[in-house]
């Protein structure tokens, strides 16, 4: 485990991820004192599957298409 303090992570921050990513474990540290690890993410088996936690199932094809109500109001040169 490595020790570099704040100054160096903010400027090497990329490479630091990278050794963490290979498995290697840093301490950040301020003024010498220790306040944080930067490690490794245990590798992920399989991919994320979508919790549908708003219970949406289905999105209409015209879900983005512009409302002519609204698009007059935008273009009313009475206001």
């Amino acid at each position: 485990m490595n020790q570099i303090n704040l100054y160096d992570a903010k400027t090497n921050l990329s490479s630091l991820v990278d050794r963490a990513a290979s498995g290697e474990e840093v301490i950040i540290a301020k003024n010498g004192i220790p306040l944080a690890k930067l490690g490794p993410l245990p590798k992920q088996q399989e991919p994320r599957k979508p919790a549908h936690a708003l219970g949406i199932s289905y999105i209409a094809e015209d879900f983005d298409a512009l409302d002519p109500e609204i698009a007059a109001l935008f273009n009313d040169d009475t206001l």
